[in-house]
């Protein structure tokens, strides 16, 4: 029995727990605590919950965990108690995350977007391969659908119906062919198992014995090698140590034994079986034959498939592929005799003629093939084509006049002859093929080009209208497309009058009268692009001779000739514009301008006289166009004369304010003032009026006049924003800028989404040193005016350096194509010294508006420091042909009263010098 400890029966030491030496710990139950807490009585309140977490002695405050940014890496507030107030934090915290994800919530997906389309392109499903094979199906009908046959379940048979696994011993004779093959026997346990030379190699020094009397692979391995090694010595050379084999025709000797096919050797080797048998089976069936010989030189066996195809040829005499296939594969030598085999068995054929054609190297070889091929053949039209290209002019037409007669149906073999005859001869030819061919509109045609060359125009016509009549006659579809495409290859062909007879014609065929118009003006368009100028002049012809008195089309006859006609020509039409609807007087006025633009100035005056007695002397365009001419000629006199005149024959307020502005720019301010009076006397709300009075008023010095005459224009016109801007810019210059932000934020209450006055309400503030409030007006600017391309563009430039590309990004989202977005972004560019993209941003911007001066002048300024001459000439000439008249840049330089007489060229150059390269 074993003795009892000592401790047993002791008391405990102080501070005992028993187990905690092997790890034990005690726990406490609820019978330990004692009942519950009571629940707090009504109107006690209790402390805050604490936010639940999950560790509250996880926290390392220590210094390895302090970070200078972002602080300990736990919360040092966590157990706070969580109150309403970190409540309502939160939520507005979680507001604000959404609205910064919402931000760019259609960039993101248009860029995940991209990615998913990127991969899908890379690495695309099976089922999008199939995509375009699924919507097929939808063309199978009900029937086909149930001609299916089920499929049934298939899946898993083996698993649901297992066998019985069956075991056959290997033949001896593959045991056999393996050995041959290189392997090794070895008994192991009664079994005859084939080894490899590399497997006995690792096994060796085993329990496993290798009979002594086999062969040695390894050996003769490595003797094959060093065979191999001395080759390659003795082809080298011995000096440089480089190859003299013919890479070339080493790899040609490779590819003439690898199949060229590309398929199995066994896969082959099934083809020849099969294609043998079919050969037997149908000796006489071509296509096995010509089968086989191509597999044979697709294997690499060119002379098999020689002779296989020379025994077809044996067997069926009658056979033009297989013949053709013969001659393909026999040398050129070889090849006649084989062809002259062929066109003794088969005379017939064209295509064996014309084999035997090309195998011949001499002019005159060929010329007898052909011609013993003709009398075998006479109604080939290809053999009579082959031999007329071998011949000279006069041997060619006496071969045409017999091919005439062989192949009358032939219209390429008349046209041939009536080309190579004389007049009179191609008359006669062309006759006697209208009457075989009565439904070729070619031969018609071909007799209009005749009838043209000779100068008879009158019959070009005639033979036109009958040609469509005959065809009629004949019961030919007219088919519309094709003539009019006949009439831009005789175009093509220097046949204008055969053209145009064509148009005639032929345009108005299947059109109803109420799409007349708008069918033969896109017929215009389309000759335009096709760059037929005849068929386009012949088609606007037609339609201003049935709709003489249709603006739409004069407009789209006039641009042309601009476009693409010579002066006489938009002169004449100009002319007969004029004459046909003398009531339209921008026709007038362009005829005028086309004149003095050309030094004519005499004939200027007399188009704008008649012009004026057409309109019984009431047009107003016309008295301001007689007065640009005089001022344009430094006619002062006369021109004051004329706008006198017409002050009393056509009194207007415009003619006044340019009466008033002719004699501010002579410098008569005084004579402009009373003008402008007058004016106002009589037009009270005419607005321009109030503008050049001020004007006139503060080039006087009379700064308490000009605000009279802006005021007083404003009390007329209160909608009018140049009123406004010009009020605050005087008040602005006698430094009342407290009167100006007044008189901006009355005009902004009166007209509140107005642009204008809020881009000068934003550079007012910029001018004043205000920054931060120009950059709320501009805030508020964009929320009343946020598809402004004025304020984006001032807004990109607000920005700092870095901010201003996404600021531009912002713009063109709002106002994708706005010119002032263009320019903006085009500079924004350019300050960052990114050439070639301002360049294509300022061509983007002169391209969408070309109303718009400053667009140029920007351009021009980019292009006089970082292009050539040639870029900048470029520019000046879109400019001039554009002829804009906008633009905030623009307008100042040019009704500057120093520059009234400057051309758009001397403008555009002024407004460029005023452009500083941007920071």
């Amino acid at each position: 029995m074993a003795s009892k400890k000592y401790f047993m029966g002791m008391p405990a030491p102080t501070g005992y727990i028993a187990g905690v030496g092997r790890g034990a710990t005690g726990f406490t139950t609820r019978s330990d605590i004692g009942p519950a807490a009571h629940e707090p009585t009504e109107g006690s309140s209790s402390p805050p919950v604490k936010r639940p977490r999950d560790s509250e002695d996880d926290e390392a405050l220590n210094d390895s965990n302090y970070d200078e940014f972002s602080g300990y890496s736990g919360s040092l507030f966590d157990k706070d108690p969580y109150d309403e107030d970190d409540e309502d934090a939160d939520r507005i915290y979680n507001e604000v995350d959404n609205r910064l994800n919402e931000r760019h919530k259609d960039r993101r997906e248009k860029k995940f977007k991209e990615i998913v389309e990127k991969i899908h392109k890379e690495r695309p499903k099976i089922q999008h391969g199939f995509s375009d094979l699924k919507r097929q199906l939808t063309q199978v009908t009900d029937d086909e659908w149930q001609t299916i046959p089920e499929v049934g379940d298939k899946r898993n048979k083996a698993k649901r119906n297992p066998r019985a696994e069956k075991f056959t011993p290997v033949p001896d004779s593959i045991i056999a062919m393996n050995m041959n093959y290189g392997q090794m026997n070895t008994s192991v346990g009664g079994m005859i198992t084939p080894f490899n030379t590399l497997f006995m190699s690792v096994i060796s020094g085993t329990s496993i014995m290798t009979d002594s009397n086999d062969l040695d692979l390894v050996k003769i391995g490595q003797a094959r090698n060093k065979i191999m090694d001395m080759q390659l010595t003795q082809v080298s050379d011995s000096v440089t140590g480089q190859t003299v084999v013919d890479p070339k025709g080493y790899l040609t000797d490779l590819q003439s034994i690898i199949p060229q096919a590309g398929g199995d050797l066994q896969d082959i080797k099934k083809a020849r079986m099969l294609l043998k048998s079919v050969r037997e089976t149908n000796p006489r069936h071509p296509p096995a034959w010509v089968a086989s010989a191509v597999l044979e030189e697709q294997a690499g066996k060119l002379q098999t498939a020689r002779n296989l195809i020379m025994e077809g040829c044996e067997k069926i005499k009658n056979s033009e592929e297989l013949w053709l296939h013969a001659i393909r594969l026999h040398p050129a030598d070889v090849g006649k005799a084989i062809v002259a085999n062929a066109v003794r068995s088969c005379p017939q054929s064209v295509r064996l003629w014309c084999k035997a054609s090309d195998l011949e190297q001499d002019i005159k070889d060929k010329k007898k093939v052909l011609r013993k091929a003709l009398e075998q053949i006479p109604s080939s039209v290809k053999l009579w084509k082959a031999a007329v290209e071998l011949e000279d002019p006069e041997d060619a037409r006496i071969l045409l006049t017999r091919a005439v007669e062989c192949c009358s149906s032939s219209t390429e073999m008349w046209l041939a002859l009536a080309r190579l005859e004389t007049y009179d001869n191609a008359r006669k030819v062309l006759n006697k093929a209208r009457v075989h061919i009565p439904t070729d509109r070619h031969i018609w045609l071909t007799a209009a080009r005749l009838e043209e060359t000779r100068g008879q125009k009158d019959m070009v016509d005639k033979t036109v209208s009958k040609a469509l009549n005959s065809l009629r006659t004949n019961q030919v579809e007219i088919n519309r497309d094709q003539w009019l495409k006949d009439a831009i290859d005789a175009e093509n062909a220097k046949c204008p009058i055969t053209c145009q007879a064509i148009i005639r014609n032929v345009i108005g065929l299947g059109v109803e009268d109420e799409d007349k118009r708008t069918t033969w003006l896109s017929d215009a368009e389309h000759f335009e692009k096709e760059n037929a100028f005849t068929c386009v002049r012949a088609a606007y012809a037609v339609a201003l001779k049935e709709f003489p008195r249709k603006k739409s089309v004069w407009d789209a006859a006039i641009n042309f000739e601009r476009e693409h006609g010579s002066l006489e020509d938009h002169e004449a039409i100009l002319l007969k514009a004029c004459e046909t609807v003398p009531e339209v007087e921008n026709y007038w006025l362009m005829l005028a301008k086309l004149r003095f633009i050309n030094k004519r100035i005499g004939e200027a005056r007399e188009t704008l006289k008649d012009a004026q007695s057409k309109h019984d002397h009431q047009s107003e365009k016309m008295w301001l166009a007689a007065t640009k001419i005089e001022i344009e000629t430094d006619q002062f006199d006369r021109a004051r004369a004329l706008f006198a005149e017409a002050r009393e024959k056509t009194p207007s307020a415009r003619v006044w304010m340019k009466n008033a502005c002719f004699e501010r720019s002579l410098g008569n301010l005084e004579e402009a003032k009373k003008l402008c009076e007058e004016c106002i006397q009589r037009y009270d709300s005419f607005y321009k009026i109030y503008l050049v009075l001020g004007q006139v008023l503060e080039q006087m010095h009379d700064l308490a006049g000009a605000r009279l005459a802006y005021t007083s224009g404003i009390r007329k016109c209160p909608d009018v924003v140049p009123l406004w801007i010009h009020l605050v810019r005087l008040e602005e210059s006698v430094d009342q800028v407290v009167k100006a932000r007044a008189d901006l934020d009355k005009a902004l209450l009166r007209i509140p989404k107005n642009e204008d006055l809020w881009l000068e309400s934003v550079r007012f503030e910029q001018r004043e040193g205000f920054p931060e409030l120009a950059r709320k007006r501009m805030s508020k600017a964009l929320q009343e005016c946020e598809k402004s391309g004025k304020l984006w563009a001032e807004a990109i430039w607000m920005e700092g350096p870095y901010s201003r590309l996404a600021k531009s990004r912002d713009a063109h989202n709002k106002c994708s194509h706005n010119p002032h977005v263009l320019v903006a972004t085009a500079r924004l560019f350019w300050s960052e010294r990114k050439i070639e993209k301002a360049r294509d941003w300022f061509q983007n911007a002169v391209f969408f508006d070309s109303n718009n001066g400053d667009a140029f002048a920007h351009f021009l300024a980019f292009e006089q420091i970082h292009g050539k001459n040639e870029d900048q000439k470029a520019v000046i000439k879109k400019c001039k042909s554009a002829e804009p008249r906008h633009g905030e840049l623009w307008q100042a330089v040019a009704k500057y009263p120093a520059n009234w007489r400057k051309s758009r060229e001397e403008i555009l150059l002024l407004a460029a010098e005023k452009i500083g390269v941007p920071v």
